[in-house]
């Protein structure tokens, strides 16, 4: 039972001292422009990533690249992408999301231009490589944007809100990209329009961003309804992170991210392969229908987000709320099961939509996790090992899928992804105990409970 009655609010934040900023105008609800900033970053990072996947079908045979280097060559971006995770992580909260997300976006826009200049294997993965380092970014940094900026009881909604641009940029890049820009311009032009996106919004970011404490456009009312939203010692010194892995919570979010993301990458990287190979798709025809799970994941990531904070609003303490939207969202995912032996492709379409509307919910509410756990000052690492974690877990899956793909097909590794939301759920429950802020001792390698 949590210590805490159902009913009581949270803790205050530790007051702090509120520089005096100046400026003549203030952004009402400036919140909720930063974190659409953010989704409009994650949107733009899952087009670039989804255009790899479907351009594949047309610039493979042509550049006699097969599947068993596509394999390969996702493995690569996955490698790259899990080491960029916990870098990235200990970079946004030393030098902040102003400087971090420059940086990732800078990275990450021009390897996803350079993918017009491929000519065969060794110059597609090292593309991808430079495309896994710099998108990794963005999950850490939206991770601490969030728990900045957004009270405890919201947070959910937050995450939810970034990781709906994931589900939304899935959703457009099969119409921009393969209905409408590669059969009018070819695949190498639509690379480099693609890639061109995130220097748009880098110029948005850096107008418009700066810390909670110091915004010159922040109202002192939402200030002050930030913080008194958020629980006490919501900052503190950055952790070392051998601290952070002798915490069973810590482990907690690693082994649920390592068994249950590869359901994400999977359909991320092989639905375009599956619907061709299997169902017998045209690039035409996966842009005019594979959209569908995407928008399903979209609102199930906005679902997942309102669920948590509908149940904290409604009595139930945080620790409540987070599993029981987590448990639900696990126990949708299995519908893979379904998918993989459905009889239309629209059937199967149809099982996948729930499985992505699944994982979605599920994993905007565990990656608030970080931030219910620990200090603002710990985030960006936290979730920054969770994607480590998760990138490492996909790396090997996709290597196993290539192989699956090509001696067994497709039917197992839909079985198999049905399975790992419900184990990686369940190891989930049994490690982290109850959801609480901890406190970390400066010089000792324990946590307490406030």
């Amino acid at each position: 039972m949590d210590a805490r009655h159902p009913g009581d609010p949270l803790p205050r934040a530790q007051p702090s001292p509120v520089p005096q900023v100046r400026g003549s105008w203030t952004i009402p609800g400036l919140r909720w422009w930063i974190v659409g900033l953010i989704f409009a970053a994650t949107c733009i990072n899952y087009i670039d990533r989804s255009s790899i996947g479907l351009l594949f079908t047309q610039f493979g045979p042509q550049l006699g690249i097969g599947k068993q280097a596509y394999g390969w060559v996702g493995a690569i971006l996955l490698l790259a992408y899990t080491v960029s995770q916990s870098v990235s992580g200990r970079l946004y909260d030393r030098f902040g999301a102003r400087i971090g997300f420059t940086v990732s976006i800078v990275v990450w826009c021009v390897a996803a231009m350079a993918h017009a200049a491929i000519v065969g294997f060794a110059s597609f993965a090292a593309c991808s490589f430079f495309l896994g380092i710099g998108e990794a970014g963005n999950w850490p940094g939206a991770a601490k944007v969030v728990a900045e900026w957004f009270p405890q009881r919201e947070r959910a909604l937050g995450m939810a809100i970034f990781n709906g641009g994931a589900s939304l940029g899935g959703v457009v890049a099969p119409i921009l990209v393969a209905h409408f820009l590669a059969p009018s311009v070819g695949w190498r032009m639509t690379f480099l329009i693609v890639g061109s996106f995130g220097f748009v919004w880098l110029a948005a970011w850096l107008l418009i961003y700066r810390p909670l404490a110091t915004h010159p456009h922040l109202s002192p009312a939402e200030r002050e309804y930030i913080r008194d939203g958020q629980p006490a010692l919501a900052r503190g010194p950055v952790a070392p992170l051998s601290q952070l892995l002798r915490l069973r919570q810590t482990w907690a979010i690693l082994s649920a991210r390592f068994l249950v993301d590869p359901i994400w990458w999977f359909y991320m990287l092989w639905l375009p392969t599956y619907l061709t190979d299997v169902r017998h798709f045209s690039l035409k025809d996966i842009g005019a229908s594979a959209w569908a799970p995407y928008l399903a994941a979209a609102i199930g990531s906005l679902f997942g987000g309102w669920l948590s904070g509908f149940l904290i609003a409604r009595g139930l303490t945080v620790n409540a709320a987070r599993k029981w939207t987590i448990g639900v969202a696990a126990a949708l995912m299995p519908f893979g099961i379904l998918a993989a032996h459905a009889t239309t492709a629209y059937g199967a379409l149809g099982c996948i939509a729930v499985v992505l509307f699944g994982f979605q919910m599920w994993i905007g509410n565990v990656q608030t996790l970080p931030s219910d756990f620990f200090a603002s000052a710990q985030v960006g690492s936290v979730a920054g090992m969770g994607g480590t974690a998760a990138g490492a877990s996909s790396l090997l899956c996709n290597l196993g899928t290539a192989w699956l793909v090509a001696h067994l097909g497709y039917s197992l590794v839909l079985t198999i992804g049905g399975v790992l939301a419900p184990v990686g759920t369940g190891l989930f429950f049994l490690l982290s105990g109850r959801i609480h802020r901890l406190t970390l001792q400066p010089f000792a390698q324990q946590a307490v409970v406030e």
